[in-house]
């Protein structure tokens, strides 16, 4: 598709609307240890609509693109960028990168990153000065693990801390090392599970609360093993699951055949999708978006 289609596609699916200027309030704060009314869980409704957005084909103009593809107040679009990367948008038009590195870069600048400390393509030591806001997944110590609390315009952030291992197939552990960060946007909470390495206890479960949204690392080797994503994803019920942190379509095929025993699976065309409550599905519902691996 040449970049004049794309535009007008990307036009007559956005749908202008106010930004109105908001001031950030950060802290780091202790977890909610129940978010069921901030996270209420699934709400059935119709398929999901996946809406285009800009992609490498739009070259230079990608930020305008971003900029023209609006969202309505209880929408809230994904796009995967690839790894575990993705850029989250909010209604006002925050943004955000998940698992920010130096390899992988968002097409503009978010206001929040999130980072985890397993590799290097989870984090950078050297963000854009011009982020907001910089949200590590680990802390000072073993003993300080990251505790965030952020509030900024229409969206939420907070994390539930999780341990990792010191580098593949080591048996130390590094205390704290990862954060499950839980994104709340426009009645949604989305959950990016970062470098999980280990199934969750019922008190991480807790403060997790229900999820709408998750994005899961299906590797099956360098995070969690695939018995154990499938127990995580089973107790985390989430209505939409993203794979995500795969090395090749054989890695993702095998995660893929777990998934279609419990859920069903549908691949996009495009990399970003756009969700909201009334747009969840009924079931259950692995979604692939397209990506680097």
């Amino acid at each position: 598709m040449n970049v004049s289609r794309w535009i007008v596609r990307f036009v007559l699916a956005a749908m202008a609307h106010a930004v109105s200027p908001s001031f950030a309030i950060a802290q780091p704060a202790a977890p909610n240890p129940e978010m069921a009314q901030s996270c209420p869980g699934l709400v059935a409704g119709n398929d999901i609509t996946a809406i285009p957005a800009a992609w490498p084909n739009l070259g230079g103009l990608n930020s305008r693109a971003f900029d023209l593809a609006a969202l309505n107040s209880d929408q809230v679009r994904l796009t995967f960028l690839g790894h575990a990367t993705f850029l989250i948008e909010s209604p006002q038009l925050v943004r955000i990168a998940t698992d920010y590195n130096d390899y992988i870069k968002p097409p503009l600048l978010p206001d929040i990153v999130t980072m985890n400390h397993a590799h290097n393509t989870h984090y950078t030591d050297h963000p854009d000065p011009a982020i907001k806001y910089v949200l590590r997944g680990w802390g000072e110590s073993p003993d300080q693990p990251a505790n965030w609390d952020l509030k900024y315009r229409d969206v939420r952030v907070r994390n539930v801390p999780t341990n990792i291992r010191s580098f593949y197939g080591s048996t130390t552990t590094e205390r704290y090392g990862n954060s499950i960060f839980i994104f709340e946007i426009a009645n949604l909470c989305i959950a990016h599970l970062g470098h999980l390495h280990h199934t969750l206890t019922q008190q991480q479960l807790n403060e997790i609360g229900r999820v709408d949204v998750v994005m899961a690392p299906v590797d099956g080797s360098y995070t969690l093993d695939l018995d154990g994503m499938m127990e995580v994803l089973t107790a985390l019920k989430a209505p939409l699951i993203i794979p995500m942190h795969y090395y090749g379509e054989y890695i993702l095929d095998r995660f893929l055949d777990r998934a279609r025993k419990l859920w069903g699976v549908e691949t996009a065309e495009i990399p970003s999708v756009v969700v909201s409550k009334a747009m969840l599905p009924v079931a259950p519902k692995v979604l692939v978006l397209p990506g680097r691996f």
